[in-house]
Formats: C-alpha cells, sequence, structure tokens
C-alpha cells in the first residue's frame, strides 16, 4: 500500500490518542504496530521521528517566539506548499484563538516536516490537532479544535 506520513500520524492518533501515556509512547510497541496494520518501514519511521520532534522542547526550534503583535511572512518553500486556503485557515485559526503566535509556527514547521507535496486544508487541521494535543493547557483550543475537524461539511438547502 502506498501511506503517507500523515496517514501513519493519523492512524496513531485515531488509535492511541484515548491511551495511557506511557503506553502509547513506547516507540517499538508502535512501530510493530503500525508495521502490523500494514503500514511501510519508510513512513513508520519517518511518523516516529516525525513525533519526536513534535515532542520536543517547544521553545529550542523558535527562540525569538512570536509574539501577538508579530507580522508572519511566509518563505519561498511555505508558499510553494501552503497555498492560499491553507495560510488563510492558519490566520483564521489564529484569529479565533484556537492558535497562539507560537502554536502557529509549531504546526507550520510540522507540517513542513511531512515531506509531502502540496498541503491541503485537511492536512492542516488534522495537523493542528495533533500540536494541540501535544501541548499542554492547551486543552480548552484542543476540544475546539477537535470539533472542526469532526465538524460535518453540510451544505445548506434553500
Amino acid at each position: 500500500m502506498n501511506h503517507s506520513v500523515l496517514d501513519v500520524l493519523m492512524y496513531l492518533f485515531e488509535t492511541f490518542s484515548e491511551q495511557e501515556h506511557e503506553e502509547a509512547t513506547d516507540q517499538d510497541v508502535l512501530r510493530q504496530e503500525l508495521l502490523r496494520a500494514g503500514f511501510g518501514e519508510p513512513e513508520v519511521d519517518r511518523a516516529l521521528d516525525w513525533l519526536e520532534d513534535l515532542n520536543r522542547d517547544p521553545d529550542r526550534p523558535f527562540p525569538s517566539a512570536p509574539t501577538e503583535r508579530s507580522l508572519r511572512l511566509f518563505s519561498s518553500l511555505e508558499l510553494s506548499r501552503l497555498d492560499a486556503a491553507c495560510r488563510g485557515y492558519l490566520i483564521y485559526l489564529e484569529h479565533i484563538g484556537i492558535l497562539s503566535p507560537l502554536n502557529r509556527e509549531i504546526v507550520i514547521d510540522r507540517l513542513m516536516a511531512l515531506g509531502a507535496g502540496e498541503i491541503d486544508v485537511e492536512q492542516v487541521k488534522w495537523v493542528t490537532l495533533m500540536v494541540l494535543f501535544s501541548q499542554t493547557g492547551q486543552e480548552g483550543a484542543f476540544a475546539r479544535m477537535e470539533d472542526l475537524v469532526f465538524e460535518e461539511n453540510t451544505g445548506l438547502v434553500n
């Protein structure tokens, strides 16, 4: 099967997010479970590396954390991978208070680390959910984001 790193991460999130922290963080157990589930070894290894990077010291990747008054300019690489809809969605999440400027930077960092081509809004939603889940003190933002991820896209009938 041809799975992406995000497919592996979504499987992990959906399968292990309710389990005890110790049980869900044993990388050997996770690795074996993912291989048994049919994911390829390269994708599993990249997904576990992605998670390890997510759980590192949050101050390390962004020594000069953005403030509320910071203006975010996207790099050429970010512009090539995050279309206007993705960038707009990130701004929307920050505007409604789900993402802080620092968490926005972590989400962008983790999106870029997926290694895939162009990123879509669904991927932004899932990565945001995973980032918020990993951050202490973000339970309210996580719950709001979870509603956005799992809400049905139903159209209005006139």
